[in-house]
Formats: C-alpha cells, sequence, structure tokens
C-alpha cells in the first residue's frame, strides 16, 4: 500500500469511527409524535410543568416509569431542559442513575447537548459523573471530550469523573479528543483540561498509538503542542 493511500485508509476510517462513536446519532430525544402519546408525568416533564407533575403523581404515576425507549420523565426533562421539572421529579424521589434504551443517563444526555446549566443543577442534585454509559462502555466524559465540549468536560472533571476510563473502542476521553476531534479551539481547550486534571497520557488505542502520536498523525499542532508540554522525556 503507497503512503497516499494509507493516509486516505487512515482518515476514512477515522471518519467511519467518528460516525460510529457519536453520541450524539445514537441518542434519540423525543419525536413530536411521541411527545404527543405521553402520559400524563411525561407529558409534564416535557413542558416543564410541576403543578401537572405533581398531579400526575398523586394520581399514581410511576416516578420511574419509562417510555418505549425507555426514557424516564427525568430523561424528557433533560431532553427538553426543564430544569424545574428536574427538580420537582428529583423532590418527589426519582433515580438520577437510571440509563434509557441506549444506555444514556441524564448526565450524559446534559453533557452530549452541550448544556452546562442541565448538567450543574443534576450534579447538584446528586446525580454521579461516574457512570459507564452508552453502547459503548464510555463515560458522560469520554462523549463530552469527543464532542469538544469543554465547558462540560470541566464539570464533569470537577465531579470526579473517572479521567481513564477506557471504553469498548479501547479510548480514553484523551484519545477521543484528539482522534474524534477537529484540532480546534474547543477541542484544544478540552484537551488541555484533561491533560491539567492528570490524565494518563501514556494510555494506547487498540494499534499501541497515544493521544501524542495520534496528535501528530492527525496534523493538530495546537495538540501536539499541549501534550508535549506533559509529557515527560523519554
Amino acid at each position: 500500500m503507497t503512503q497516499r493511500m494509507t493516509i486516505t485508509w487512515c482518515a476514512m476510517t477515522t471518519i467511519a469511527l467518528a460516525t460510529l462513536a457519536s453520541p450524539a446519532a445514537a441518542q434519540v430525544p423525543p419525536s413530536a409524535a411521541e411527545v404527543a402519546q405521553f402520559g400524563a408525568l411525561h407529558a409534564a416533564a416535557h413542558r416543564g410543568d410541576p403543578q401537572r407533575l405533581a398531579a400526575a403523581l398523586a394520581a399514581g404515576a410511576a416516578i420511574n416509569g419509562r417510555d418505549r425507549h425507555g426514557r424516564t420523565a427525568v430523561h424528557v426533562a433533560t431532553f427538553a431542559r426543564q430544569r424545574d421539572a428536574i427538580r420537582a421529579l428529583v423532590k418527589a424521589g426519582a433515580d438520577l442513575s437510571l440509563l434509557e434504551n441506549d444506555r444514556y443517563d441524564a448526565v450524559t444526555i446534559a453533557a452530549v447537548a452541550d448544556d452546562e446549566a442541565t448538567l450543574a443543577l443534576l450534579l447538584e442534585l446528586g446525580a454521579s459523573a461516574k457512570l459507564t454509559t452508552s453502547r459503548y462502555d464510555g463515560t458522560a466524559l469520554i462523549a463530552a471530550a469527543h464532542l469538544g465540549h469543554d465547558g462540560v468536560v470541566r464539570q464533569l472533571i470537577k465531579a470526579g469523573a473517572p479521567l481513564d476510563h477506557v471504553n469498548n473502542l479501547h479510548w480514553t476521553a484523551t484519545i477521543e479528543a484528539v482522534v474524534l476531534g477537529d484540532g480546534g479551539p474547543r477541542h484544544q481547550a478540552t484537551l488541555k483540561a484533561l491533560v491539567d486534571a492528570g490524565a494518563n497520557l501514556a494510555l494506547t488505542d487498540r494499534s499501541g498509538k497515544t493521544a501524542l502520536d495520534l496528535a501528530r498523525s492527525r496534523g493538530f499542532d495546537a495538540m501536539v503542542r499541549i501534550l508535549e508540554a506533559a509529557t515527560p522525556r523519554r
């Protein structure tokens, strides 16, 4: 295989893996048709109506009941950015650790949506940043790093998210920030946050490449500088 063919193949592989691993593509927010068919509790959560939430619960609605995608009212309220509804649901006993059918919790839903305000509320109310989520056995931190949501990444790090969790693609948050990122300012800020927090830069992907190796191969010079500054000389 020629060098040019190898580079082209690597680029195509990266694009394919980015599509495969996309948390945004895997999440399923409620469609308009589904919203129209919601029961009272999910409908109230979607609208952000605490009074209707209270009425639904008083009428016997299950606080952790699920729709056909496995979404609880908390998931629905998180997708809809209805923070008053989330507060009311948690006060009524909603479980913030539950996963919907694609294995996303509310924290990961907010992280993927780059919804820092809802994420902050969820963490304040006791949601965990440490759960293993998604079909990729990842974390909210990995999903946010992949997308370059640097503010979300900083929140999750502060909340104790595992820096060096390895998903079933054999990628960490640091590696995903490089291999699935665009090398731009937000991915650079994401990488810097992970490096400053003490992420293990010696971890590799399945081919034995570190984040630094991957940044060099992709021509992400700013990321290379960040990683070189933090990597001990051999």
